[in-house]
């Protein structure tokens, strides 16, 4: 599964949470039973411990630009930026783990926070682009939800020469041609809407940033997914806006970063660490730096 499917698999779980009481969000929850044992490369991962090694592990997603990839063997993407600001914050050096989508949330925090993975790897201590929704929070105690950073909204990019008055909205795409990644939340919304009557104008991409290259060639008339992915993509003669989307139950949602229970110390260090990057404009430049907006996070 590729990590652009992760990514329809994240806003969805966001869309589609079970009815509580809006006071109490987990209201409805029974607790599970708290993990009795771990395993050894859990063991010396709290916040003294990593002082003291020198060194902290981050997972991040894999070749998922503008967010986290490989260039030449060298991390980069904002996702790589925040995390190497916490560990200047904490005075240690960061250590990556580039890691693929499981199959859904659940699967990947427990992969890669507090079990690790059935065959061979290791958790890390902390995990970044992780989304944050109180309904699905207390449902997974086994991790520690902090460190909110962005908040990641879909827009639809277009192209000047198809819409000189303007950008496109949904309805336009059941005569206009729009680019998707393959199976992404902006796939499911397209081809569902209005009973169906958009699917035809919708071409699939194994990526977001094919599908923007397509656009980017005239190949198709308008592109819709998460804003920062356009925004990476955009080439000359492309622009950017945001529309009300009709029946899109979660177009926002906020992102921030995941560690295991057992070391709430350390994930409120991260917390702190982020929330001081977000007061003095430390985080904003990153996302500038690489042509984003930064859209401030829910906190």
């Amino acid at each position: 599964m590729s990590t652009r499917v992760r990514a329809f698999l994240m806003a969805t779980l966001l869309a589609v949470a079970s009815p509580v009481l809006a006071s109490d969000p987990c209201a409805d929850y029974v607790p599970q039973a708290k993990p009795q044992n771990a395993s050894r490369d859990i063991v010396g991962q709290d916040i003294d411990q990593i002082m003291d090694r020198g060194f902290m592990t981050f997972a991040v997603y894999e070749d998922y630009p503008p967010y986290s990839w490989e260039d030449a063997g060298q991390p980069r993407g904002v996702d790589i930026e925040i995390a190497r600001l916490i560990a200047e914050e904490i005075g240690v050096d960061p250590r990556f783990t580039f890691i693929s989508a499981g199959e859904n949330l659940d699967a990947d925090l427990r992969n890669n926070i507090w079990r690790g993975p059935i065959v061979g790897g290791a958790v890390s201590n902390v995990m970044l682009r992780v989304p944050y929704d109180s309904a699905f929070n207390c449902r997974v105690e086994q991790v520690v939800f902090t460190g909110q950073y962005m908040t990641e909204s879909i827009a639809i990019a277009y192209s000047h020469a198809a819409y000189p008055d303007g950008g496109p909205v949904p309805a336009y795409f059941r005569f206009d041609t729009v680019a998707v990644e393959n199976d992404s939340i902006a796939d499911f919304y397209l081809t569902s809407f209005a009973g169906g009557q958009l699917a035809q104008g919708v071409r699939r991409y194994p990526t977001m940033q094919a599908a923007m290259d397509a656009l980017n060639a005239g190949e198709v008339m308008a592109a819709m997914g998460p804003l920062a992915q356009l925004e990476f993509g955009a080439g000359e003669g492309v622009s950017i806006h945001q529309p009300p989307l009709p029946g899109f139950a979660k177009s926002k949602w906020t992102l921030g970063t995941g560690s295991h229970f057992a070391y709430r110390g350390l994930s409120y260090t991260v917390d702190d660490a982020i929330f001081a990057a977000l007061s003095d404009g430390r985080i904003a430049r990153i996302f500038e730096n690489y042509g984003l907006t930064h859209q401030p996070p829910e906190r």
